[in-house]
């Protein structure tokens, strides 16, 4: 009697596997390896300049990788295959694997001269071919989901930083994205107009099925809204973990000073 095959194990939603990245000099990611599970919520932690807003970066293909590969949703993003090998990506290539990765920026980067309902229907129209009906019907519901039906037709001198950045999320979202990236989302933000944008994360996490990373150095939300807590120091994940367990009690002499620094920082 033959034996039957083991289970595939489930492909990650990303990996990135001995990926590097220099400026000149500088390595800023130092050959990093890292998956993460369908809808997993990661939340990336570490200091200035440690490499956490270039593993975003190199998601959404704003920046080259020197070295490495990265997967999303089983295939490369930056690379195709070509005659059994890996070969730099077209740009067909690159845009079709970035209608999988939404981005919300810590500045918003909304168009100013288009309503909130207007910069949540330019991408799903122009790339994505919606009609314009179509689009404004998509655009109205993530509009309402985040707590903006008043706001459709605002400009975004209009509204505040918060309101602003739900937009932005609202935006992101219309692209139907299945990997969701937030860099240091609330940094620009007066403290009173934080929890409503993270409200907004922390109902998308609930509701939506979506990987998710976060830069962020709001360490209350990573502990109640991550699966796992990744700490970056000098291009390199130096500790990694449940949240309460890193937080709570990080087992790298480095993590313990970060933490401690932002805590007294608080």
């Amino acid at each position: 009697m033959t034996e039957s095959p083991a289970p595939e194990t489930s492909q990650p939603m990303v990996r990135f596997e001995r990926v590097t990245k220099r400026y000149g000099s500088l390595v800023v990611l130092d050959e990093l390896d890292l998956d993460i599970a369908r809808n997993e919520k990661v939340a990336i932690i570490g200091p200035s300049g440690s490499g956490k807003t270039t593993v975003l970066r190199m998601l959404m293909t704003l920046e080259k990788i020197d070295g490495g590969v990265i997967h999303v949703d089983g295939e490369p993003l930056t690379h195709m295959e070509r005659n059994g090998q890996l070969v730099r990506a077209n740009e067909s290539h690159l845009r079709r694997m970035r209608g999988k990765i939404g981005m919300v920026f810590q500045h918003f980067n909304l168009f100013p001269h288009m309503t909130s309902l207007g910069n949540c229907i330019e991408a799903p129209m122009r790339v994505l071919g919606l009609s314009r009906r179509e689009a404004e019907d998509r655009a109205r519901e993530l509009l309402e989901m985040v707590g903006l039906r008043d706001k459709m037709g605002h400009y975004p001198s209009q509204m505040s930083g918060g309101q602003q950045q739900r937009v932005a999320i609202a935006r992101a979202l219309a692209m139907r994205p299945k990997v969701m990236l937030f860099d240091e989302v609330t940094s620009a933000l007066d403290p009173e107009l934080v929890g409503e944008v993270l409200n907004v994360i922390r109902r998308l996490g609930e509701e939506h099925d979506l990987t998710m990373l976060m830069v962020t150095h709001q360490m209350g939300f990573a502990r109640e809204f991550a699966d796992r807590v990744c700490f970056f120091y000098e291009g390199k994940i130096a500790e990694q973990g449940a949240p309460a367990e890193l937080l709570g009690n990080p087992k790298e002499e480095r993590t313990r000073q970060f933490l401690s620094a932002v805590l007294e920082a608080s």
